[in-house]
């Protein structure tokens, strides 16, 4: 899991940053909250962060604030706000503000560890649902496909897909659809073709 970490006093960002090494994790280091609100305009940002309060520049509650009120990335970012402001108001401006998780300092590493695996749990289920919800999108698009103008040969009953090229109905549905065919005789034809044949003189 690629986790941000943005606290401006170096101490305790090199101890997460270490913790969080340690467990398996590849971590994205920033020292003031505008260098970590760039990394989520990043092509691949971090699923993950532990954010301080107080930073230079753009606190850790104004990230989960721009974060929340415009998304940039295709799944929901996990947002752990670590900080001292342990007040009760503090904690409810942090999680009203879009924080996911409250932690205060000091902590226990192994509290920071079981918070960032609910987290982890978390991301995985939103990574699946977006995965399903692209899925869905595309089948949608291509039902859509048959719901337009479908040029069709007057003569030959073959159709024309978007790459210009032609070919019998039953193959067309069943390249754009989950449709499976069995042949019979309508009434009409029943008439003209296999009733005739046996009304001809022997």
């Amino acid at each position: 899991m690629r986790i941000l970490i943005a606290d401006d006093e170096p101490v305790t960002r090199h101890l997460v940053e270490a913790k969080v090494t340690s467990w398996g994790h590849e971590v994205v280091v920033c020292e003031d909250g505008l260098a970590a609100l760039a990394e989520f305009e990043r092509d691949e940002p971090p699923s993950m962060a532990i954010l301080d309060w107080v930073m230079p520049k753009v606190t850790g509650v104004d990230i989960c604030r721009t974060l929340r009120q415009g998304p940039t990335t295709s799944t929901p970012v996990y947002l752990i706000l670590l900080t001292a402001n342990a007040a009760r108001d503090d904690v409810i401006e942090g999680l009203e503000a879009g924080a996911d998780d409250y932690i205060v300092k000091p902590f226990h590493p192994k509290d920071l560890r079981a918070r960032l695996e609910v987290g982890i749990r978390i991301v995985g289920l939103q990574q699946v649902l977006a995965q399903r919800v692209d899925a869905l999108e595309t089948a949608l698009s291509r039902v859509k496909q048959l719901q337009g103008l479908l040029p069709i040969c007057a003569y030959c009953k073959k159709v024309r897909d978007d790459q210009n090229y032609w070919s019998q109905v039953e193959s067309y549905l069943a390249r754009h659809s989950n449709l499976r065919f069995s042949h019979g005789i309508c009434p009409d034809c029943y008439a003209k073709v296999v009733d005739s044949q046996f009304e001809e003189p022997v």
